[in-house]
């Protein structure tokens, strides 16, 4: 039998944690061999369940660059604004990646791409929704040409309300200073996929318009409190975080998004209360430091004369439950997230389609279904077998959907069309910025 893949996971919150439950559910074929965070109840959690040795817990990933090579690969799962050190040092040592979208900054990802190609080693960026597999069925379905010609693509990524709070308002994705704007920390997905069903055809303009709305100081009401605990008029407010975290926790739910505000406990009512009184996740949502995207939208038009149109939107009953229409020149196709509908214009019928979204008993499903889950097997089959075509995130691609996130958010700064052949000292601005 041949050993088990090992890997490092370097950023062990909740997507490390996540991507590391494939070693539990298939020892023979991944073995977490080492942790690294500056968290010592993070390691200490995944050293449990993984069974690491003191010797490879580190509480700085620098640490690990320091003893010769001791795995296969690493699983980079930091915050965004800190992907690029630590994928370029991994790649240089010879470790295979698994990196957390997004890649990085523009300037940044073009390094990442040039250290894993230079030094022989594969890059699997976390698009997870590729791996989705309904999200696969459609690409299929387009390939096998069950629309004819691709014409127009529309896309929808509903946030959430309660989603966009926690994240986006109260959370690490909040402010472009410390993480990066929303387009390309939580849309970056879905470009890439537009990108992915246009089929290789390059995208020649790009237009994008979006605003933060609603949180804001002055959408307060009138005698708010600056947190939510001690709130006179919390009762009436959807974004009250007694309501998201609170009577969560009093219901049982320990994961997500509760497990994030107590990065250091397990949660109970004690600790999300405390959590609430003194961390960034009690403040009211008209009183923090938010300045990110609630809606935009982007419209590109690639050769050939495809069109694309996205939207995302914090506002929205649904958490995450993409809606995609795809116009063919023989037939439209139609996704609401689990079925797929296919209305063929030659013989005027409808096809649905469906994909099978399990995953193994002890694996976590995510907002993402299955999609964490065949990214991983993904991931480790292709590093078990030295193949890198069973990777569909790969780097050069993966670069590309990146550039045209950038161009996008520079149209909306710029308030203009961005031609995709324009010199681009514009975006070069924008991507040397440090988010």
């Amino acid at each position: 039998m041949p050993s088990p893949v090992s890997v490092i996971v370097v950023g062990a919150g909740c997507r490390g944690e996540t991507y590391s439950q494939f070693a539990r559910i298939y020892p023979d074929r991944m073995k977490v061999v080492g942790v690294a965070d500056p968290r010592q109840y993070a390691c200490k959690k995944l050293q449990e369940q993984h069974n690491i040795a003191e010797k490879n817990i580190f509480e700085d990933w620098h640490g690990i660059l320091e003893r010769e090579k001791f795995a296969d690969c690493v699983l980079v799962c930091t915050p965004d604004r800190l992907h690029k050190e630590p994928a370029v040092a991994f790649a240089r040592q010879g470790y295979h990646l698994l990196l957390e979208k997004p890649m990085a900054v523009m300037e940044d990802c073009t390094e990442i791409v040039a250290a894993c190609t230079e030094s022989g080693v594969m890059l699997t960026v976390c698009h997870v929704l590729r791996y989705e597999p309904i999200i696969h069925k459609i690409k299929e379905l387009i390939d096998f040409g069950a629309i004819g010609d691709v014409v127009h693509i529309q896309h929808l990524e509903p946030v959430g309300w309660y989603h966009f709070a926690h994240s986006f308002v109260r959370g690490n994705w909040r402010n472009e200073a410390e993480s990066s704007f929303a387009l390309l920390a939580k849309s970056c997905h879905d470009i890439d996929l537009i990108h992915h069903w246009a089929g290789g055809r390059r995208c020649l303009k790009v237009s994008s318009f979006g605003a933060l709305s609603h949180f804001r100081k002055e959408s307060k009401p009138a005698g708010a409190t600056n947190r939510c605990l001690d709130c006179p008029v919390e009762g009436d407010c959807a974004y009250s975080s007694k309501k998201i975290y609170l009577d969560g926790v009093k219901q049982g739910n320990v994961g997500w998004p509760v497990s994030v505000i107590c990065p250091t406990s397990l949660p109970d009512i004690e600790s999300v209360t405390e959590a609430l009184r003194t961390g960034p996740y009690g403040r009211c949502v008209y009183d923090c430091d938010n300045d990110v995207c609630t809606n935009q939208v982007v419209n590109m038009e690639f050769e050939g004369g495809l069109t694309a149109a996205f939207s995302m939107v914090a506002f929205t009953e649904s958490i995450c439950q993409r809606k995609t229409t795809i116009y063919g020149s023989k037939g439209e196709l139609s996704c609401d997230g689990h079925e797929i509908r296919v209305f063929d214009f030659v013989n005027r019928r409808m096809t649905k389609h469906t994909a099978p979204n399990q995953t193994p008993e002890g694996f976590s499903m995510t907002g993402h279904g299955a999609a964490d889950f065949k990214l991983m097997e993904a991931f480790i089959s292709a590093v078990a077998n030295n193949d890198p075509s069973l990777i569909r995130s790969g780097p050069e691609e993966t670069l590309r959907s990146h550039r045209l996130v950038f161009e996008a958010e520079r149209s909306r700064r710029e308030s203009r069309v961005v031609d995709c052949n324009s010199p681009c000292n514009g975006l070069q601005r924008l991507a040397t910025r440090r988010f």
